[in-house]
């Protein structure tokens, strides 16, 4: 079982800019696949960014630019920095982990929700205009 425990976010204006992060346990097998996904009340949840343990990276269109996943693997924690936040940006983000046996390597990085095992309790965005 692997915990993912997300923090950092907050309220802010629009423009500035907010770290979520994501302090996940270790994975026993050693390769993961980990995305910070957000959800707004009354829409569907959408895949932000999603990182490989190698950390080949990808971003989703409507934050590319503005947003950047990375991670720190000695400390166990997952990072999305979000730049130039935006009203449309208010959420709740969720950090969402899965092991990653060697044959899938290529799957990921992915931001389909139905892909990862594990979830966070979520950390709340909130951008004012």
């Amino acid at each position: 079982q692997v915990q993912v425990v997300e923090s950092g976010g907050g309220s802010v204006q629009s423009g500035e800019s907010l770290r979520l992060s994501c302090a996940f346990s270790k994975f026993t097998s050693g390769g993961y696949c980990m995305a910070w996904f957000r959800q707004a009340p009354g829409k569907e949840r959408e895949g932000v960014a999603g990182i490989r343990s190698d950390g080949q990276s990808n971003v989703g269109d409507s934050v590319k630019g503005r947003f950047t996943i990375s991670q720190d693997k000695s400390a166990n924690t997952l990072y999305l920095q979000m730049n130039s936040l935006a009203p449309e940006d208010t959420a709740m983000y969720y950090c969402a982990a899965v092991s990653l046996a060697p044959w899938a390597w290529a799957t990921c990085p992915r931001l389909g929700a139905g892909q990862y095992r594990y979830w966070g309790q979520g950390t709340q965005v909130t951008v004012s205009s």
